[in-house]
Formats: structure tokens, sequence, C-alpha cells
């Protein structure tokens, strides 16, 4: 396929709390786009506040998908994610509209832009129970450090609370011999006519950021919104209930630490998540990436990438 007959995919990254959200309405608005979430978070029904939705008010503004797809205590994985945002990148450019993915959830938007091969490899129900009751008598740590030994790509990747996925990587080695990491094998040139914008922000300003968009957060009623999963018998060792924001609160609700240690958790695990991403993102060479630490550079930074969007695309803005 020749780079005329490719595609267009704008993929829009960045750590939490870093601006993403407001610059891709805007740019979609523009651009005559669409908005595909890349958070692995937002896919789950009712899981509002915590995961940074955009509002009502912002969602009317350009159509978006992925967003409230799925139940709580529904599975859900990157592969889904990848087939779901791929049919909808199709669609989207059929329509004549430009696809902005946005998001910071690294595997997830990577997978799409450089088609990962995901492991087709079966499940064992009695292999998964035994590394469960393994993880519950001896502790997610050393499930971790068994992934470690035999997979340190994926082990790096996965943090050790993400039981599900270092079970499901422990799996795929024990049922086929091969490693997770081999399975997810990632194109050397993406498919699509492809601009990726990073945007990044002084490391300090970023935390500050991060420290009140999670106060914002508890006011907007965080602890409701956990209070209410819970209510509806949602346990919370599910995956989603493993996300930031819900499993800190969830030993407050239980009258188990204070409220302030569960904001300061919140606060602490989401400056450590963002570390990573930013980790993840600068393995990624495609990506031209935008400070956004002056709030006074911001409209020159703006304009900058409206510029480079329109020159790729040979399309103006909207006005």
């Amino acid at each position: 396929m020749t780079l005329e007959q490719r595609e267009k995919l704008v993929v829009i990254i960045g750590p939490t709390a870093v601006g993403k959200t407001e610059l891709s309405l805007e740019l979609a608005e523009q651009f005559d786009g669409e908005i595909i979430s890349g958070d692995s978070m937002q896919v789950y029904r009712g899981m509002d506040i915590g995961t940074a939705k955009a509002s009502a008010a912002e969602l009317a503004r350009v159509p978006h998908h992925l967003i409230d797809v799925i139940n709580p205590d529904d599975e859900y994985s990157v592969a889904q994610f990848q087939e779901s945002a791929t049919r909808l990148i199709t669609e989207i450019n059929q329509r004549n509209r430009i696809p902005f993915i946005v998001g910071g959830t690294g595997l997830y938007i990577e997978s799409v832009t450089h088609r990962f091969q995901f492991s087709q490899t079966s499940h064992d129900p009695e292999l998964r129970d035994r590394l469960q009751r393994l993880a519950d008598t001896e502790g997610v740590e050393a499930l971790h450090a068994r992934l470690a030994a035999i997979d340190p790509i994926t082990a790096e990747r996965l943090h050790a609370n993400d039981v599900k996925r270092v079970i499901r990587a422990l799996e795929i080695y024990e049922s086929s011999g091969y490693k997770m990491s081999d399975f997810q094998l990632r194109a050397k040139q993406s498919p699509y006519d492809l601009l990726m914008i990073g945007l990044t922000m002084d490391r300090e300003k970023l935390y500050q950021r991060i420290n009140q968009r999670v106060d914002l957060m508890v006011e907007a009623g965080l602890i409701e919104e956990v209070r209410g999963l819970l209510n509806q018998g949602y346990d919370p060792s599910l995956v989603a209930m493993q996300g930031l924001g819900y499993k800190e609160l969830v030993p407050y609700l239980y009258g188990e630490i204070t409220l302030d240690k569960a904001i300061n958790d919140i606060k602490q695990r989401t400056r450590h998540f963002a570390k990573r991403q930013l980790s993840w993102f600068r393995r990624m060479t495609e990506i031209e990436w935008f400070d956004m630490t002056d709030p006074a550079n911001k409209p020159h930074v703006e304009q900058t990438i409206k510029q480079i969007l329109a020159g790729k695309f040979q399309q103006l803005p909207n006005i």
C-alpha cells in the first residue's frame, strides 16, 4: 500500500494530567476528527471520575469511541482494544474524517500503531487457579519474580499488582513454551499515515498538577463513585477495581485506613504511574514532543501542532 493509500491516524499521548484531552478536543474539532480513547480504564461503565473521562459537554463536541463499552467485571484485553481500534480507524477514514487516538496506555496505543501480534494460546483454568493460589499464599511479588525469571521484558512492563496479566503471561509460557514478549512483535514501520504527538512537562510541575487533579476528583465525588461500585457488588480484586483512585479508596471505605492516607496513596501511585508512562513513550522514536510546562507558551505550541497536522494531511483547519 502506498503512502497515499495508507489510512490517516493521529495519536496524542503523554503522562496523566499533562493536558491531552483539551488539546485533542480542539484539534478534532478543527480537523474533522473523531476521538478513540487510548486509555485502558475508560472502557468501564460507571468509572468516570477516577478515570478522568471527558465530561458530557466535552463528549458532545466531537464523536468519541471506546468509552463505556463494558462493565467493571467484564474481561478486556489489549488484543480486544487493538481489534476495535483498528476497525474504528478504517471506519473513520471511510467517512473522510481523521481518527485521533488519545490516551496514556502505551501498550494499547502501540499495539495499534505498530500492529503487535498477540498470542492466541488457549486458556488453562486449572493452571490459572494454581497461579492465583500462589499469589494468595506467597504474595504477588513472588509471582512477579517468577515471571521476571522467564520473561524479564514482560515483567518490566507489568506491575506486580497487575496479577491478572502476570498470570496470563505465565500461562502463555507454561502452555506454549513461548514468552509473551515473543508474541508482541512490533512492526518496524506503522501501517498508517501516522502523526504521533507527545505532550510532556517539567516533572515537578506535572506532579503538582497530578496532586491537584486528585484533590479535584475527590471533591467531584470519587469516594461516592467507589462506594457505589462496591455497593453494586463489584469485587475489589477485579482488574478494573485495581485502577488508580479505586484500589486506594477501598481500604478507606472498609475502615482500614484514614482518608488522608488513601488520598496520599492515590497521589503517590499516580506520580509513579506518570513516570512509567514517560519511560514507555521515550522508546517510541516516532513521537514529536511538545513541552507544556509554560502556560504562556501554550498558544504557540498549539499553533505549531496545527501547522504540522495541516501540512501532513493537506487539510486546513475549520475556523
